[in-house]
C-alpha cells in the first residue's frame, strides 16, 4: 500500500520559507484570487493607516490608482520604524513587511485599538506583488525599500532631510499577474463603498480616493459618524422617529450604536469590529439584536400593550423596519479568519447588549409617543408573520400534496443531485416553450413564471406568499421562506434567471433579484444565483451569421467588413421567444458556449440602498435616478 502511494520520509517534509507560503496559498491570507481578493490587497495596506487614526495619530490617508492598475496608499501616521530589529537584526521596515506574524499590534503597546492582529496583512500583500515599494518619513529623513515578489532588493536606505512633525506611510504595489490573473482590476465602486463606511466607522478621518484610470476622485469625511450612516441609509425612508444613538467605553471597549426604525419590511443592520465591516456578524451583532427585542417586549409589557396572554415579540417581529449600526473598538479582536468577516470575543455580546439595552430604553421611556409607534410597527409586523406562517405552511402542505413539493410551471430534469442540476427560470408561452424544447431535459429544469411577480420591496411575507408566481418559485427551489427557510434542501445548484432583453425582461430581473436579495439571500451569498446572456444581435453577412451579445461586439463586428456593408443584415432579439430551441440553446443554455453572470453582493449596504430605491414606495430618489441616467440608455425596446 505504501508504494502506491509513494515515498513519505523526513526529507519529504517541505518547510517554507519567508513568504512563500503567501504565494502557495493566497486563499489562506486574502481569501482566494479573485477580484474579491484584489481589492483585499488594498483593505489590507489602507487597515494600517486607519489603525493609525484610531491611535489618534492619523487623520488623512489617500489612495491612488495608478494608470498601470499600481496602487499608492499613503497616510499621515508615525511612520513604520525603520531601526534595527533586536532579534532580526535588520531594518523593522524590512521586518514588517517580509516576516509573518511580525508587527506592532500583539502586546498593545504600539497600538490601544487595530483592525490588524496576525501580522501577516502588509507582508501578505508584498509577497503577492510583482513589486512593492515602502517610503517611511520618520525621524525627519525619508527611509526607502523596494521588493520584488516579496523580496528586498535592496537594503533600507535613508535619504533627505524632514521637519520632525511630518511623519507618515506611502506604500506602492501593483499586484502580481502570476498570482492574479484574470482579466479584472479594481473597480472605483467598490472602493467608494468601502471607504465611505471607513470614514463613517472612523469620525474625523479624510479619506481622499483617486482614480487616475479615467480622472475620478471622492472625498470622504464625515463628522457625525454612524448617525450620519444611519441618515445615509434611510434618506429615501419614512423614518419613524429621531435617531438613538449611544457611544460608552465598557471594560476598555468602546460600543457605538445607532438605531432608527423606518417605514421599510425589511431590516437593515451593519457591524463592524475596529472599522472592519464583518459581513457574517459575531457577538456585537448579538448583542445589539437581544437588546433591541428585549427592550421593545419590557416596554411593552410594562406598558400593557402586551396582555398576559400575548406571546412576546420575535425577533423578526422588533427588526422589521429596522436600521441600525453597531461598531465595537476592542483591544484584541478574535475574527473567525484573516478575512475577519465575523467577530468571536464572546465578552463584546455583554457589553454591547448593556449599552445598546441601557440607551433604548432610556430613549422609549422620555419619548412614549416614538416608542408607541416603533411597538405598534412591531404589532403590525408580528400580526402579518402569524398570516405568513399558516399562508407558508399552506404552500409547503399544498406542495407536498402535489408530488414533493413541484409546482405544475415546472418542467423538471431528472438529475437529482443539486450540484449537476440547474433550474432557469423564465416569463411567458414562448419563451418558456423554446426553453422546454432546447434544454438537456437531464440536467436543466424550467420554471414558467406567467406575468410580473409581486415587488416584494412594497409587501410584507403575508402578502407575498398569496402571489401565485411567488409560491410556484418557492416550492420548486426547496428551501422554504422565512423562519422554514434552509440553503440546505436548495433542489438545484444553480438558478438562473433568463429574461428577455427588453425593458419588461428588465423588469421582471429587477423583481426577481428584489425577491431573492430581500427573502433569499444565502442563495446570493452562496453563489447559486446567474443571470443568463442572451444575444442581442444575430449578424449575418456573406452566409456567415455570428451572434453578438453586447453593443460594443456589434460595432466592432460590423467595422471588421470593412466598407462593404451591403450585405450586412442585422436581427436584434428582444425576446427569448424569437429564437428557435436550437438557437436558444447554442447561444444561452449550451455550458460550452453559453455566458452566466454570477450574481454577487459587493456591499450589503449599497444593495439594500439600491433596491430601496428602485422597488421602494418613495418616488422622488427613482424620478432623480432616471433623469440622471436616461442619456447613458441604449436600445429601449428598438
Amino acid at each position: 500500500m505504501a508504494d502506491k502511494v509513494g515515498r513519505y520520509q523526513a526529507e519529504d517534509i517541505q518547510v517554507l520559507e519567508g513568504l512563500e507560503a503567501v504565494r502557495r496559498r493566497p486563499g489562506m491570507y486574502v481569501g482566494g484570487t479573485d477580484i474579491k481578493a484584489l481589492h483585499h490587497l488594498i483593505y489590507e495596506v489602507v487597515d494600517n493607516s486607519i489603525d493609525e487614526a484610531l491611535a489618534g495619530v492619523a487623520d488623512e490617508i489617500k489612495v491612488t490608482i495608478h494608470a498601470d492598475n499600481s496602487v499608492s496608499v499613503e497616510d499621515n501616521g508615525r511612520g513604520i520604524p525603520v531601526g534595527k530589529h533586536p532579534t532580526k537584526k535588520k531594518s523593522a521596515l524590512e521586518v514588517v513587511m517580509t516576516v509573518l506574524h511580525a508587527g506592532g499590534k500583539f502586546d498593545g503597546g504600539g497600538y490601544k485599538v487595530s483592525g490588524g492582529l496576525h501580522g501577516v496583512g502588509v507582508s501578505a500583500v508584498n509577497a503577492l506583488s510583482e513589486w512593492c515599494e515602502v517610503t517611511v518619513k520618520r525621524s525627519g529623513k525619508y527611509h526607502f525599500q523596494r521588493y520584488e515578489r516579496g523580496i528586498p532588493q535592496e537594503p533600507v536606505k535613508s535619504y533627505g532631510k524632514l521637519k520632525a512633525k511630518d511623519t507618515g506611510n506611502k506604500t506602492v504595489f501593483k499586484f502580481d499577474p502570476e498570482i492574479f490573473k484574470g482579466e479584472e482590476s479594481y473597480k472605483f465602486s467598490t472602493l467608494v463603498q468601502r471607504f465611505r463606511e471607513m470614514a463613517f466607522v472612523t469620525r474625523g478621518v479624510k479619506i481622499k480616493l483617486i482614480d487616475e484610470r479615467d480622472d475620478r476622485e471622492m472625498n470622504f469625511y464625515f463628522e457625525g459618524g454612524i448617525k450620519s450612516f444611519v441618515r445615509h441609509i434611510n434618506r429615501n425612508r419614512k423614518t419613524l422617529h429621531k435617531i438613538v444613538h449611544q457611544e460608552k467605553e465598557v471594560q476598555g471597549m468602546v460600543i457605538d450604536a445607532a438605531i432608527q426604525y423606518t417605514n421599510a419590511f425589511s431590516e437593515s443592520i451593519y457591524a463592524f469590529a475596529n472599522t472592519i465591516n464583518t459581513i457574517d456578524g459575531g457577538t456585537h451583532l448579538t448583542g445589539l439584536r437581544s437588546a433591541i427585542t428585549r427592550t421593545v417586549n419590557d416596554f411593552a409589557r410594562k406598558n400593557k400593550i402586551l396582555k398576559d396572554n400575548d406571546p412576546n415579540f420575535t425577533g423578526d417581529d422588533t427588526r422589521e423596519g429596522l436600521t441600525a449600526i453597531i461598531s465595537v473598538k476592542i483591544p484584541d479582536p478574535q475574527f473567525e479568519s484573516q478575512t475577519k468577516v465575523k467577530l468571536m470575543n464572546t465578552e463584546v455580546q455583554t457589553a454591547t447588549q448593556q449599552v445598546v439595552a441601557d440607551a433604548f430604553s432610556t430613549f422609549m421611556e422620555e419619548n412614549p409617543g416614538s416608542a408607541k409607534t416603533i411597538i405598534s410597527k412591531c404589532l403590525t409586523s408580528s400580526r402579518a408573520r402569524a398570516a405568513a406562517r399558516q399562508a407558508r405552511d399552506l404552500v409547503i402542505r399544498k406542495s407536498a400534496l402535489e408530488s414533493m413539493t413541484l409546482p405544475g410551471k415546472l418542467a423538471d430534469c431528472s438529475e437529482r443531485n443539486p450540484e449537476n442540476s440547474e433550474l432557469y427560470i423564465v416569463e411567458g408561452d414562448s419563451a418558456g416553450g423554446s426553453a422546454k424544447q432546447g434544454r438537456d431535459r437531464h440536467f436543466q429544469a424550467i420554471l414558467q413564471l406567467r406575468g410580473k411577480i409581486l415587488n416584494t420591496e412594497r409587501a410584507r411575507l403575508d402578502k407575498i406568499l398569496s402571489n401565485n408566481e411567488v409560491k410556484a418559485l418557492i416550492s420548486a427551489l426547496g428551501v422554504g421562506i422565512g423562519e422554514t427557510f434552509d440553503v440546505s434542501g436548495l433542489r438545484y445548484g444553480r438558478v438562473i434567471i433568463m429574461t428577455d432583453a427588453d425593458v419588461d425582461g428588465s423588469h421582471i430581473r429587477t423583481l426577481l433579484l428584489t425577491f431573492f436579495f430581500r427573502y433569499m439571500q444565502p442563495l446570493i451569498d452562496e453563489g447559486h444565483l446567474f443571470i443568463a446572456q442572451p444575444p442581442l444581435y444575430l449578424i449575418s453577412y456573406k452566409k456567415k451569421k455570428t451572434y453578438v451579445y453586447t453593443e460594443d461586439e456589434k460595432e466592432k463586428l460590423i467595422k471588421s467588413f470593412g466598407k462593404d456593408v451591403t450585405g450586412v443584415h442585422i436581427q436584434r432579439y428582444k425576446g427569448l421567444g424569437e429564437m428557435n430551441p436550437d438557437q436558444l440553446w447554442d447561444t444561452t443554455m449550451d455550458p460550452d458556449t453559453r455566458t452566466l453572470l454570477a450574481v454577487r453582493i459587493e456591499d450589503a449596504a449599497e444593495a439594500d440602498r439600491t433596491f430601496d430605491m428602485l422597488m421602494g414606495a418613495s418616488v422622488p430618489p427613482r424620478k432623480r435616478f432616471i433623469q440622471t441616467h436616461a442619456r447613458d440608455v441604449r436600445n429601449l425596446d428598438v
